[in-house]
């Protein structure tokens, strides 16, 4: 531990990461929105992920609990064969790319964590699984960059891959205008995958 203060808190997610191959065939695809729509809040390239659980704002007394439950999760699991494909938006002000390919393993995994995150003690809100990676979010009176940038990703698809970990992520997400920087906390791989 550190020397952080008791109430000292961080916003925490539990995710899959695309490999570094996946996202460059998406960064690729997304070069003419990047180059006509400079004024979105581009997500970084390294932070891209697909959330499983939102757990807001925890005390960072509560994470470690969640470490080793996590741990035997994802050792027990095997991969999952996922694809970003096609682009979407909510409400002309988040960007995302579709997730593709096992779904059903997807949900299954998803129920689990949240699950184990209930069991830990530490309050969830189920909110239903809409499986995207984020990619960018409109600014303030800015009505339709969002979806012409999706429109441009309507016939992205990228190659399947094979998820390597399951990550537990915490966030700096801060009240100005800096962008949100993500951290592992940490992570573990499934059940034969490398790395």
């Amino acid at each position: 531990m550190s020397d952080q203060s008791f109430d000292a808190t961080v916003r925490v997610f539990i995710a899959l990461a695309p490999p570094d191959e996946a996202k460059d065939e998406l960064a690729a695809a997304l070069r003419p929105a990047y180059d006509a729509y400079p004024g979105l809040r581009w997500n970084r390239i390294e932070d891209w992920h697909i959330t499983l659980a939102f757990l807001g704002e925890l005390p960072v007394a509560a994470v470690p609990p969640l470490r080793d439950p996590l741990a035997a999760l994802a050792a027990t699991r095997r991969p999952l064969e996922l694809a970003l494909t096609g682009g979407g938006h909510f409400d002309e002000r988040v960007l995302w790319s579709g997730i593709d390919g096992d779904l059903d393993g997807l949900h299954l995994l998803a129920t689990d964590v949240r699950a184990l995150v209930k069991e830990c003690g530490i309050p969830f809100e189920g909110r239903p699984l809409r499986p995207h990676l984020t990619l960018a979010r409109a600014r303030r009176g800015d009505a339709t960059a969002i979806a012409d940038a999706a429109a441009g990703l309507a016939g992205f698809s990228g190659r399947r891959w094979p998820t390597a970990r399951l990550h537990l992520v915490g966030s700096n997400f801060g009240r100005g205008p800096a962008p949100i920087r993500y951290r592992d906390i940490a992570s573990w791989p499934f059940a034969g995958a490398g790395g």
